[in-house]
């Protein structure tokens, strides 16, 4: 009797292979009539996130954590809301932006917080506007049309360098994919016992089709899953 697969246990989804993250929320206030102007009190790095986290206190006294764009400080004015300027880090309705502004943190419904592009260094550019809704190039290079009153970040987001230091040791990598709960090292199938993988067993290869159903079980849904062809493309 051979342990579960990796892959089967990952899907199980126990405290195993949940991220332990600190959970700040970071999704905009609820929309107000009016324009809401605040100051950045403090800059907030959590585990399991890329990006630096921005403390915004507003004149009422509220708080707010929001994804920090790049060239945000200490002690800078925040606008959020209707009529906010066309600054680094205000927050804003697509809709009055102008085309080609880079935005992230983009809200697909009204008021949902903000779902999209969030990730360090990543941005959307919008693309033009029309009387029903906004063009938006993701960073992926794919279009998608926005309601104009969605909300979205000026800027891009914070960290962009993040990848640009080498990890140097295995430890580094080793914590930072803990943060994560990322499947870290990873160990190939044809490297296990046939009693642990599929593809596993003393030849070092497959020794089968690595296609595999769609439907097939937890067990055997390893390798090229649904492939439509496999093998190197012929050239020319």
């Amino acid at each position: 009797m051979g342990k579960r697969i990796i892959s089967q246990r990952r899907g199980k989804g126990s405290h195993t292979f949940k991220a332990k993250l600190r959970g700040i929320n970071s999704l905009y206030l609820l929309k107000t009539p009016d324009l809401m102007v605040g100051e950045v009190t403090n800059f907030v790095k959590e585990n399991g996130r890329n990006a630096i986290m921005a403390e915004i206190t507003f004149a009422d006294g509220r708080k707010q954590d929001i994804i920090a764009a790049e060239g945000m400080y200490i002690g800078q004015k925040v606008e959020q809301g209707k009529g906010a300027r066309t600054n680094i880090g205000n927050v804003s309705e697509v809709g009055a932006l102008p085309e080609g502004c880079p935005i992230f943190n983009i809200e697909r419904t009204v008021n949902d917080g903000g779902k999209m592009v969030r990730s360090s260094g990543s941005y959307a550019l919008l693309m033009a506007k029309d009387q029903k809704s906004a063009t938006i190039k993701m960073p992926s290079g794919s279009m998608i049309n926005l309601p104009l009153d969605v909300r979205a970040t000026i800027g891009n987001v914070s960290c962009g360098g993040r990848q640009d230091k080498p990890m140097v040791k295995a430890g580094n990598m080793f914590h930072a994919m803990k943060a994560k709960k990322k499947m870290w090292p990873r160990v190939r199938g044809v490297k296990m016992n046939a009693v642990d993988h599929p593809f596993g067993g003393a030849s070092h290869h497959p020794g089968k089709s690595k296609s595999t159903s769609r439907n097939a079980p937890p067990g055997r849904k390893v390798g090229a899953i649904a492939s439509s062809r496999t093998g190197r493309r012929k050239k020319g």
